[in-house]
This record gives C-alpha cells, structure tokens and sequence, in this order.
C-alpha cells in the first residue's frame, strides 16, 4: 500500500508541471495530497 500513497504523491505532484506552473507552487502541495488520497484509495482496493 505504500508503494501506491507514493505514486500518487508523486503524480499527484508532478500534476501541475504539465500546465507550466512550479513544481513547489500551492497547486503541487494539494494535488499531491489528493494523489495520497487516492494512492490509499488504490492500495486498499488492492489489498481486497
């Protein structure tokens, strides 16, 4: 499961970059977040 909470930090991240704006920025910090959320989502998923 932590393997997937990583991915989706990390593309959750990385997210805003493809739009131009910085990897540092407001928008990375909660679209990581919400990547995380969802990594967690993935990993429970896939742990059923």
């Amino acid at each position: 499961m932590a393997i997937c909470v990583l991915v989706g930090l990390t593309a959750g991240s990385y997210v805003p970059v493809l739009w131009g704006a910085s990897a540092f920025g407001f928008q990375s910090l909660i679209l990581g977040a919400l990547g995380g959320v969802v990594g967690v989502w993935c990993g429970v998923k896939l742990n059923d």
